[in-house]
């Protein structure tokens, strides 16, 4: 990449030098490159001005061109929205209205955690770093240019629609407004200040094509252009903060950036970015994997996103200004897909976080009656199935997180299992939800089968007796749909009679006639995570299911349908990578006895998988599970059942990694002898004492101390072989 133009480079020591924002924006990864901070509010990163599955985030690769500076951005999502406050410089006054795009080269282009810079076809060149909720923009244009910088509020993308947009001048230095609009979240309001580092010469406003005379214009695409005078050469700043409340709290987030030193600001922004990757601190001969790996430890930390004020005050999706009782309030919750490895990952590496996370769920819950499924701007999306919200707030109980109310949090996941909406009411009825009731209905009996297991586990901490004999019954309601005759899990009718044609290859996208989301039957018919010997048993034998197992990674890598989801990508066999439903698979084998084996599959899975280019994510990214799923295993643990507290053995991709912990301790993992070809278990101690089980709970892990591995070139299959080494199944508790 082209190096900055008139920025000082970062110390070389940093972790940040190690990660690449732009992987994952090629390729249907669906990242943003732009800057930000770790959980930002401002995601200040350019838009191509493309329409498109590939433009989620409003960023891809592939595209040539520029049309706008934008400071809300989703991150890794298989479905676009926000791009909110776009903002454009350009070298002339533009016609009202005027659609305007700029060329570029990725020669042109730079980005570092907390940076983005890219010099236009134009002569324009650009950079931006960014505070929680302020964006810092530079420019510097040709001598000849006449300096502009236009604010659209009509720009948008895919689902989203602006509703109402507002600007108007406050002095010469200073505008305010608004953009209101709707999309994936039905209502959505953000609130913005800009100030700029000189005066502004002429403001000239439009609404849409028509100009408009004053100092303020309001409707459904505001624009606003702001003249300047020629700088010689100097360089122009321009600050954007955000709030969802008021253009006045807006005001108040511009403080956020005191003066008009880009590179302090950008030296800050890298600080809290080193702060982070130094969490997990690896080493390896492998730069590439380095690479691989602290680009993926960086995507963990883009969502969720801040939605509330530094007060804590924040404005609902009702209109509602709430001010949270402590901490702050986020957004962005891809709950169907982060629940898997990205919360438990933050058990880890965001303790002081994760209470705000968990009080966000339950101010969603307070506000709406139900825990969120799909939170985007407080707006309850209905997206993906299950409610899984659920094992993200059991697994913190479990943990023992503090700043939380375990009372309240257990009611409303009472609540949440008993709602009569998505199918819960078929499936307490049924004991499964029927195929001619409810679509998608094999991924929803599985989901909220484990989701039940998650509020058993709860309620058997709390005490609560009957109510984990209820939820723990509950939970093994997929055995209501396993089929013995086929080996899967498949779809039933209210009558009890299956659903047939049955094809295990078959994926339909459409949520209402397809019975598996985002699949078939090879990826969903493994989602046991809470009972895997109890899966194995309804195979016939241990021995049975492990055949299964390995014919899911070696049969054909065929998708059939006509109307087969995108999402199911990055196949080995009928494994797919790409989509989070097999993100577990491969450390099954760990649950059964056969722990070399879950070693081969992850090896292959990361090195097939995981790339430092551009495309190189296997599907979405999908607000950090993908990434989470990477650092999991190339650390060589994973929480095979997310909400256990158990983290099976997989392969250490990484020769040492030093765990700091949330006690204040660290835990060391060190894999001896490790090499491309030595990447099998030959033996694990634990602080100098032979360790024989296949997983590590997290109370021990908090203990911290060393865990040392030596690998080998072949497999030792009588590592983890004996029952009582397995990971839980179907414990009780942590």
């Amino acid at each position: 990449m082209a190096t900055c133009f008139f920025v000082v480079t970062s110390n070389a020591q940093q972790l940040t030098k190690y990660v690449d924002p732009f992987i994952g924006t090629g390729g249907h990864g669906h990242t943003y490159p732009g800057a930000t901070v770790p959980f930002g509010m401002v995601q200040l990163s350019p838009d191509n001005g493309e329409n498109g599955w590939d433009w989620c985030s409003g960023y891809h690769y592939s595209s040539d061109s520029i049309q706008g500076f934008s400071h809300t951005h989703l991150s890794g999502t298989g479905i676009g929205d926000w791009c909110d406050i776009s903002v454009m410089p350009a070298a002339n006054i533009l016609q009202p209205g005027e659609y305007y795009k700029v060329k570029y080269s990725h020669a042109n282009e730079n980005a570092s955690p907390g940076f983005y810079q890219v010099k236009l076809d134009n002569g324009i060149q650009a950079a931006f770093t960014a505070t929680e909720r302020c964006g810092l923009h530079q420019y510097s244009f040709p001598a000849t240019a006449t300096p502009v910088l236009r604010f659209d509020l009509g720009f948008h993308i895919n689902w989203d629609t602006p509703t109402g947009t507002y600007i108007k001048q406050l002095n010469d230095s200073t505008i305010v407004g608004y953009r209101f609009s709707k999309g994936w979240a039905n209502v959505q309001r953000i609130y913005f200040a800009a100030r700029t580092s000189v005066p502004v010469k002429e403001l000239l406003l439009s609404e849409a094509t028509k100009s408009v005379k004053g100092k303020e214009t309001k409707g459904t695409r505001s624009i606003s252009q702001l003249v300047f005078q020629s700088l010689n050469g100097k360089t122009l700043l321009l600050k954007v903060a955000l709030s969802c409340v008021s253009t006045d709290k807006a005001l108040g987030a511009l403080s956020e950036i005191k003066g008009w030193n880009f590179n302090s600001v950008k030296a800050s922004a890298e600080t809290k970015w080193d702060s982070e990757l130094k969490k997990l601190q690896v080493k390896t001969t492998d730069e590439k994997l380095k690479k691989v790996f602290y680009t993926a430890l960086y995507h963990t930390c883009m969502a969720p996103a801040l939605y509330s004020d530094a007060d804590g005050t924040c404005q609902n999706v009702k209109g509602q200004v709430l001010k949270m009782q402590q901490g702050q309030r986020y957004t962005e919750f891809s709950l169907w897909d982060t629940f898997r490895a990205e919360d438990p990952l933050f058990s880890i590496t965001q303790p002081k976080r994760i209470p705000d996370f968990i009080n966000t769920m339950m101010a969603f819950y307070k506000e709406n009656g139900l825990l969120p499924i799909w939170d985007l701007s407080t707006w309850e999306t209905n997206t993906m199935t299950g409610y899984h919200a659920i094992p993200v707030l059991a697994d913190a109980i479990l943990k023992d997180t503090k700043g939380i109310n375990a009372a309240e949090i257990f009611e409303a996941m009472k609540k949440s299992a008993m709602q009569n909406i998505r199918g819960t009411d078929f499936y307490r009825q049924y004991g499964y939800v029927p195929q001619d009731k409810y679509g998608s209905s094999v991924t929803v009996t599985v989901e909220y089968s484990y989701d039940d297991w998650c509020i058993a586990q709860v309620a058997k901490k709390l005490g609560k007796t009957a109510d984990y004999e209820t939820f723990m019954k509950r939970s093994a309601s997929w055995k209501n749909l396993f089929d013995p005759a086929t080996g899967f899990i498949r779809a039933k009718n209210a009558d009890g009679t299956w659903v047939t044609p049955f094809d295990p290859y078959l994926s339909e996208h459409d949520e209402k006639k397809a019975m598996y989301t985002e699949g078939n039957a090879w990826q969903h018919s493994f989602f046991v995570p809470h009972d895997v010997t109890g899966l194995a048993k309804a195979h016939g034998s241990t021995e049975k299911f492990i055949l299964k197992l390995d014919s899911l990674f070696t049969v054909s890598s065929e998708i059939k349908g006509e109307n087969k989801s995108p999402d199911v990508s990055g196949l080995i066999g009928q494994y797919a990578h790409g989509n989070e439903p097999s993100h577990h698979i491969a450390y099954m084998y760990s649950f059964v006895g056969d722990a070399w084996k879950t070693q081969e599959r992850v090896k292959t899975i990361v090195d097939s998988m995981y790339r430092d280019q551009p495309d190189g994510y296997a599907g979405n990214e999908d607000c950090g599970q993908m990434s989470a799923w990477g650092v999991w295993s190339m650390m060589g643990i994973y929480p095979g059942n997310p909400s256990s507290g158990q983290y099976v053995f997989g392969t250490p991709m990484m020769d040492e990694v030093r765990m700091q912990l949330p006690s204040g301790k660290t835990m060391l993992l060190q894999a001896k002898n490790r090499s491309a070809n030595n990447f099998y278990i030959q033996s694990v101690q634990l602080n100098g004492k032979d360790y024989n089980k296949t997983y590590i709970d997290h109370t021990t892990l908090l203990k911290g101390g060393t865990l040392v591995f030596t690998m080998g070139s072949a497999p030792n299959k009588q590592f983890g072989s004996a029952p009582e080494t397995w990971p839980a199944s179907a414990s009780g508790s942590n």
